[in-house]
Formats: C-alpha cells, structure tokens, sequence
C-alpha cells in the first residue's frame, strides 16, 4: 500500500514520539497498529521516530519485533513490505528501570536525525501512580519536557485530591496547552456525530430540552470479565474506569448548549458548562454491583467490594435540563457488549385512540432516539405507528441510519485512538478535557467515592443486580435487545 494523504487535514510537524508502557498491552493493541495506519494513510509527520520506553529492557531489535507482531496480530496490516519496513526504521528503544539517561541520549540522537528543532510528544500509556514517577523524572532530565507535549491516559487521577495533585505535577514541567488527558470514547466518530445530529438539523435541537425529553440513558455494558487486570480493577473499579472517565465526557457531548464554533475552546467551554451545573452524586442514587466469582480472579483481594457495575442516576440544573434524569449505566460479565445513548421523549394525552391501543401504547412506552455508539455506529428512531387494517391499532416500528449503509462502510474511517493521536501532534485540544474539566468531575464524585454504597452480588449474563430497576423506578430501563 503506498501512502496515501488525507485531503484538507494538517500535517503534523517532524516530531519524536515518546512511548512510555511501550510493551504494555494497549501499546501492542491500540498505539502501535495505529501509529502504523497513520502513516499508511499519510496522517503521520513527513518525518518521525518512535522511542520505545520501559522498566524492562527489551532493546531495540525486541522492540521492532514486538511492534511487528502487534501489527501483524491488528487490522491496520498493509501488506506492504517497503510501508513496514520505513515505519520499523522510526523505531527504537531504551529502557527506564535504571533512570533517564538512556533515553535522554535516545532522544536526542533521535532529534539529530530529524533536525533540533523536532517537537517532542511523550505518550504517558501508564497507570495513574506511574504516570507521576514519569512526570517527575521527565522535569529533571536534561529539560526533555521544554516545549514537549504530553498524552495521559485514563482514569486521570482516582479521586480529587490524586487528580489535583497529577494535575501540579504536569504543571511543573508542561504547560496546559500541551496536556493532552485523552479519551478514547471521544474519538468515536458516532460520538462526534452527536454534534452533526443537534446542531446541524433544524428537527432534534429544538426539542433537545426538559420540555420534550423525559430522560436520557447512557449504557456501556460489557460481556467480557476483567481478564487478568485483577490488580488494576481492585485500584479502579467500574465507576472510575468507566463512568468519570467515558461516560460523564458522552454526557457533556449529549447535554451542552450550542457552541459559538467547533474549535477546541469553543465546545470545551460548553462541555464545561455542563460538568459545572451537575450536582453532586448522591449515593442512594447510585447502584454498584460485582459478578459472581470476581473475587476469584486473580489479583483480586479476598472479600473485596470493588464494583464491577455501576448505574448512577445525575442531573444537570440547569434551564435546558432541569429535572430530567441522566441514567449512566456499565459493567462486566453483562448480557451484551453495547455503547448506547437513548434519549426518551415525553409521553403525548392518548385518549383520542381505543382502549386496547392505550395499553399497547404503555407497553411500548417512550418513543425514542438510540444512539450506537460503537463502530461503524448507527441512529435509530422507535415510536408507535397505525398496523395496517380497518380499525385504529398501534404497533411499535423503527427507522436506522447506519455509517455502513449509508457512507460505504467504514474503510477510511480511523481508529479512535488514531484520530486523537493524530489531533495532539497538530495540536488539536477539541476532544480533549481541561485540568478543571477533570477536577470538577472528581468533586461531582467524592461523595459516592467517600461513601459508597456496598456492592451488590450479580450474575454474570444478567443485567446487573436486581436493585437497578429501583433505581430508575417508575421508568424502565432501555435494554439493547428491547427493539430490534
């Protein structure tokens, strides 16, 4: 495959790009197939070299192969021999568990290829306490952070006091400009396709209010265990993991007013705007859960209470959404691996219809638009309609708009993280939260996190511990099986 340009999207600048956790998993799942298709499709610097960085010294052949397989074992694989074979000379490799030093001398025999003025990006794929060594060791060594951009991965903090304090920490050696929190989620192109719906169609945004929607759920569950991350899940938890990180950011997307622009200032200032008007979580508004057998998992301590599922019920007071409930809602060893935002709308008088179509009406009940948000993505609408025949029957019926149907699949699309790796090396924040965006979202938290309620036994399959329907009470929750 030869290279081939994206048109009207920026070049990034010649750059040397820092992998910290390079033999990590999500370096071998996600950031290396993805730096690869990148520069396959032309999305990558004219110039660059990735260095490999780990406590374990795996140098710079065991690197190249590590990177090899990663993209072998990935669907960003070309096919292309003279493609690989320029990708693995940006590569190179030192190991950290000693110190700096021999990655200060890699990085600066790596801006010699290039040339002294190449920017530097350092790519923080590290839990939150090894991010802070990094950070730390970063700022002394030999100024590397000096101009350098810096990517951090979720959760951003465990809690407010660790988020303020990580958040110091980065502002001792980068400015906030160049602090990249990244999250995946936002790379989604059907979460992106939130804003083309809203404010691109004269049909949904004035009805995008408490005056027209009853309430709006947001689900990510998930069929998959914790496979093997019992260390990390016992530090975590479903709620950090899943619902400060991905989906209060899908809420801030879903409930903002309209931006002045789509520039990065713009839409975070709006998103902002949410995050402040959500009250503090309640905790006997929150459900937590953990599936039977967790606690059999390996890493995981005996008689633990870390959650493996979280429903929470929020609010955002202010004029647009007063009152209306945001139900949030993931977990593991669930029925169905999903990414939902369903936005229910108010129930219409019925009286006018007979009996018999009321009833079929409160079976049915809210009419609604879905949002799946995984890949390729989809819109559907449910809502009742005339069956045909001689006399008034209502029946449930559906429309869909599909990325694959309508646009000719996907092919071209990027990776989410691909995408968001490509917005940090030209410098686009858009998809990217603040330091106060992240420390708000903490401070919604603290009082569920400083008082949580105990986490309830479930079956792995099911939905979830029976107590959510309670939650949600006297509505229902949508269930991805519900319409088809």
């Amino acid at each position: 495959m030869t290279s081939r340009r994206q048109d009207s999207v920026p070049t990034p600048d010649d750059q040397v790009v820092v992998l910290f956790g390079a033999t990590g998993d999500l370096a071998k799942r996600k950031l290396l197939p993805g730096m690869f298709h990148l520069q396959q499709v032309g999305l990558m610097p004219e110039r660059f070299r990735i260095v490999g960085a780990a406590r374990r010294d795996i140098g710079e052949e065991g690197f190249r192969d590590l990177a090899r397989q990663s993209v072998g074992e990935s669907s960003r694989e070309s096919g292309d021999p003279q493609g690989w074979k320029s990708f693995e000379e940006s590569l190179s490799f030192a190991g950290v568990g000693e110190g700096f030093e021999a990655l200060e001398a890699e990085i600066a025999r790596a801006r010699d290829d290039l040339h002294e003025d190449a920017g530097v990006l350092f790519y923080l794929s590290l839990p939150p306490r090894a991010a802070e060594g990094t950070i730390e060791q970063i700022g002394p060594a030999g100024g590397l952070g000096a101009g350098a951009r810096v990517i951090t991965e979720k959760p951003f903090g465990t809690d407010l006091a660790s988020a303020r304090k990580l958040n110091r920490k980065l502002h001792e050696v980068f400015a906030e400009e160049c602090i990249f929190r990244i999250d995946h989620y936002l790379g989604r192109e059907a979460v992106q396709n939130l804003l083309a719906l809203r404010f691109a169609n004269g049909m949904f945004e004035p009805v995008w209010n408490r005056n027209h929607i009853d309430h709006v759920q947001i689900d990510i569950p998930e069929t998959l265990s914790i496979e093997m991350r019992g260390s990390f899940y016992e530090e975590t938890g479903a709620f950090r993991d899943m619902i400060v990180t991905h989906l209060f950011q899908v809420l801030g997307f879903m409930a903002m007013e309209p931006p002045t622009t789509l520039g990065a200032k713009a839409l975070g200032v709006e998103r902002e705007k949410v995050f402040e008007s959500m009250p503090a979580l309640r905790p006997e508004n929150v459900v937590r859960g953990q599936y039977e057998g967790y606690r059999d998992e390996e890493g995981v301590a005996e008689g633990s209470d870390t959650e493996t599922f979280v429903a929470v019920e929020c609010f955002v007071d202010n004029w647009r959404w007063e009152g209306v409930p945001f139900y949030l809602r993931s977990g593991k060893r669930l029925a169905e691996s999903r990414h939902l935002l369903t936005v229910a709308f108010k129930q219409p008088p019925r009286r006018m219809f007979p009996l018999d179509c009321d009833q079929i009406a409160e079976s049915f009940g809210h009419d609604h638009l879905t949002f799946e948000l995984g890949d390729p993505g989809s819109i559907s609408a449910s809502f009742l309609a005339k069956v045909p025949g001689p006399r008034i029957e209502l029946g449930e019926a559906h429309m869909r708009f599909s990325y694959a149907d309508t646009f000719g699949g996907t092919d071209h699309a990027l990776d989410p993280y691909e995408r968001l790796i490509h917005d940090v090396m030209v410098g686009d924040r858009t998809l990217f939260s603040s330091s106060e965006a992240i420390e708000r979202l903490w401070e919604v938290s603290e009082p569920l996190l400083e008082n949580p309620p105990a986490a309830l036994p479930y079956e792995p399959g099911s939905w979830g511990p029976r107590e959510i329907e309670e939650l949600i009470a006297p509505r229902r929750w949508h269930l991805p099986s519900d319409h088809v």
